[in-house]
């Protein structure tokens, strides 16, 4: 009997490695030959641990499983779900980056080769640098790691620039609170992050390349450094890419978890064994990055996205989505919901389909007040606003961000002026100190915010220009995004700023 079960870090804190415990001495006291895979995490966070048992007609799922139900997945009962695969929220799904999260055994290369892997290298590797890079571009692949650059705008810098050496360096310092889409590829499916980056590599000439992991994510590193040492064996990485004669040799680099360290150059100064602060651009990481060498710091869905490209090819891919936003996005749904969890799909969406049918709306059956998208930087969203579609263009016509594709739902309890001061005091926390406009403007954000809480109305117009001048003067996305909270919360939720004014009257 073969049964999966995710060594997720989410399922592990909801008690995955216990469950295998108990399913294994259930196994023993039935005299019944058990084999168990740790597997990465299907995205069904409400689910979690699901185990999933092999048979002739699919992989059947019971959850969220608890160890002293555990003899239902031998005999059945009100646990079982029936074919994973014929789930709603997997059915609905389009999945091309996380086509394998949650079904492979992550660290096994027959496994990954049996669901497409290397399919998009070999087809990389018969292509020119040329061709190479006109794929990427043509795909309108656009970073998703929160700024949305063309990716391959990035790689033909890089490509063209003149040095004796290059870099790859994969931002894997998931920081913006509800998302995990990073972390799930790591642990889930992490030759796709590798072969992604091999690919990068290969066409714009670099030999070497760095994972930037934060230290809050154990099960991650772990999980990274295990899949370099498969992706050695199976010869996609070191002195011959898969016989090729290119060389590409990939280690992984843990930071401290510095909130600003997700910003590519603090990122940058970080792996150079510096401290994490911005540096000033020009010159571009494109041209002078890691070492002051050519390099391509790309996200990690961005990399591990590479394969697929490749594999279907770039006509597919960008068949997916709106406007100059295609291809697929991780929605990584989070906050006050009924069902949390990663969904990915091409863009254009809205958020109502979105919060209301895949979320199921709040876990405390009170109506959704406010939606944050693009992490603790990222605008509210009102409810007015839930048909806008997911897209880059589109929310930033609307004073938002996509950024990584965190979605945190709030129900009509909060206290928006009370997040207005949060992302204020988020910043003053984070910053990295390099520049005044986010230094010093956070900090005197925070207490023009407890201004207007204790009543003071004229601080409301103090707070727009303090706002205008964080935009306009941040030398990076840290100082210069915490306004889109602030002043989100301050158009689209007045009532609760003028609540302030009225209890202090």
């Amino acid at each position: 009997m073969k049964i999966y079960v995710p060594l997720d870090a989410a399922a592990r804190a909801l008690g995955a490695d216990e469950v295998v415990t108990a399913l294994q001495a259930e196994a023993g006291r039935r005299g019944i030959d058990l084999t168990v895979v740790r597997n990465g995490s299907r995205g069904m966070v409400w689910l979690e641990p699901l185990v999933e048992v092999e048979t002739p007609n699919g992989r059947i799922g019971f959850g969220p499983m608890v160890p002293k139900a555990v003899g239902q997945v031998f005999d059945g009962g009100p646990l079982a779900l029936g074919p994973v695969a014929d789930l709603p929220w997997m059915k609905a799904q389009t999945r091309l980056t996380f086509a394998r999260c949650g079904v492979i055994d992550p660290l096994s290369a027959d496994d990954y080769r049996a669901h497409g892997g290397f399919a998009g290298l070999m087809r990389a590797l018969s292509m020119s640098g040329e061709e190479r890079l006109a794929e990427v571009t043509a795909s309108g692949l656009r970073g998703r790691g929160g700024a949305g650059f063309p990716t391959g705008i990035k790689w033909r810098t890089v490509a063209g620039a003149v040095a004796d050496r290059k870099y790859i360096v994969c931002n894997a310092d998931e920081g913006d609170s509800g998302t995990f889409a990073d972390r799930m590829i790591i642990e889930g499916d992490p030759l796709s992050l590798i072969e992604g980056m091999v690919i990068a590599g290969i066409t714009v000439g670099a030999t070497k390349g760095f994972v930037y992991l934060r230290s809050e994510y154990p099960d991650a590193i772990a999980m990274m450094n295990r899949g370099i040492l498969a992706a050695r064996a199976a010869g996609m990485l070191g002195g011959s890419v898969m016989g090729s004669g290119l060389a590409l040799d990939i280690e992984v680099r843990v930071g401290a978890g510095a909130y600003v360290c997700g910003e590519e150059t603090s990122l940058l100064n970080s792996l150079e064994g510096k401290r994490g602060v911005v540096r000033a651009k020009p010159p571009l990481p494109a041209l002078e990055g890691f070492m002051g060498k050519p390099t391509v710091v790309n996200n990690v869905i961005s990399l591990a996205t590479i394969p697929v490209i490749f594999e279907r090819g770039a006509a597919d891919y960008a068949a997916h989505g709106i406007g100059r936003s295609r291809g697929t996005i991780p929605l990584q749904i989070a906050g006050n919901v009924a069902q949390g969890g990663l969904f990915e799909a091409a863009f254009g969406l809205s958020l109502g389909e979105i919060v209301d049918g895949l979320a199921g709306g709040t876990a405390t059956g009170r109506p959704v007040k406010a939606v944050q998208v693009g992490g603790p930087l990222g605008a509210y969203f009102p409810r007015a606003l839930f048909d806008v579609p997911f897209g880059y263009e589109d929310y930033a016509g609307q004073g938002g961000l996509i950024g990584h594709a965190g979605i945190v739902v709030f129900d009509d309890s909060a206290d928006m002026l009370a997040q207005a001061r949060f992302a204020m005091e988020f910043c003053a926390i984070e910053s990295c100190g390099k520049c005044t406009p986010c230094r010093i403007g956070a900090v005197r954000g925070v207490e023009t915010v407890d201004r207007i809480a204790q009543g003071d109305a004229a601080a409301i117009p103090l707070l727009h220009d303090l706002c205008d001048t964080m935009k306009a003067g941040s030398l990076c996305a840290l100082g210069g995004f915490t306004p889109y909270p602030v002043l989100s919360a301050l158009t689209h939720f007045p009532d609760d700023f003028a609540r302030a004014r009225e209890a202090a009257e």
